[in-house]
């Protein structure tokens, strides 16, 4: 039965989710049951793209992500995969008339991780941030306000400038894996070897920036995803302002988390926060 084989892979998409980050599974699950495996579905797709480009070394990665991306649009086109991350996806794409530009410009960011290292400018950066961030938020949103067209165009830029807070606090985590594992450097005119207080404040700067804008959508959420999205945001904000104690030259030796148990605290105060009104 077909229907027996979408419930595996959504299942699938779901496991994916709780193996790779128990963050974006908790903030996940405070989303309404109507919509969470949607997101599930979505981060299961964006996940597997993300993981050829950045984990197998001992393997031919652009093949691989050839081979993904070929299955990927026969997925699209024919609303069907014998993978099930991307039947998982296909689903979540038809159903919530997701638009194809957004697939695109996400793979085209992910395809830049096959073989460019440097971005040497801030169009460039953004350009980058936009397909692997931006889009992810707006797929995100497509599910959230449930087809309401008026309602997307409202909180498009709002869901654009939390993406790229995510991405950018993840930039600024992750230095230390990125610059000596992956040879890769996300900030234009920022030299990581030394970097900095001030060329890390201004960083620091442009992410508060866009999470004072993200929040403002958050406000504006349909109450299926509010909480949700607010979970995530807030433990982003734990991230940051834990990255704004540490020292600059120690940020680039080591990868910044927030404890499991710290998530539950986050969880619970978040969750006092938004039944008081006080997001």
């Amino acid at each position: 039965m077909k229907a027996l084989f979408d419930t595996v892979s959504y299942n699938s998409s779901k496991l994916v989710t709780k193996t790779y980050s128990t963050s974006f599974t908790l903030a996940t699950k405070m989303l309404y049951k109507s919509i969470r495996n949607d997101i599930y579905n979505i981060y299961g797709f964006v996940r597997f793209a993300d993981e050829i480009v950045d984990s197998f070394h001992d393997y031919d990665k652009e093949f691989l992500f050839n081979r993904f991306s070929d299955d990927l649009e026969l997925a699209l086109k024919n609303k069907i995969s014998l993978n099930p991350i991307l039947n998982a996806f296909q689903y979540t794409f038809h159903q919530y008339n997701i638009d194809k530009s957004l697939v695109d410009a996400f793979m085209a960011s992910m395809r830049l991780d096959l073989h460019k290292t440097k971005y040497l400018n801030e169009k460039e950066f953004k350009a980058y941030i936009y397909g692997s961030a931006d889009v992810v938020g707006l797929m995100c949103l497509k599910v959230f306000v449930k087809g309401d067209i008026k309602k997307y165009y409202e909180l498009k830029e709002t869901a654009m400038a939390l993406g790229s807070a995510f991405q950018k606090v993840n930039f600024l985590r992750d230095l230390k894996a990125d610059f000596e594992g992956l040879d890769r450097t996300y900030f234009p005119n920022t030299d990581l070897k030394n970097l900095d207080e001030s060329s890390k404040q201004d960083i620091i700067n442009d992410i508060e920036a866009d999470f004072e804008k993200g929040l403002s959508g958050i406000k504006k959420l349909p109450i299926e995803a509010k909480f949700g999205v607010f979970m995530a945001y807030r433990y982003y904000r734990q991230l940051l302002k834990k990255l704004k104690k540490t020292p600059a030259l120690k940020i680039k030796d080591s990868r910044i988390r927030v404890s499991n148990p710290k998530k539950v605290e986050l969880l619970m105060r978040s969750y006092v926060k938004y039944q008081l009104n006080l997001m």
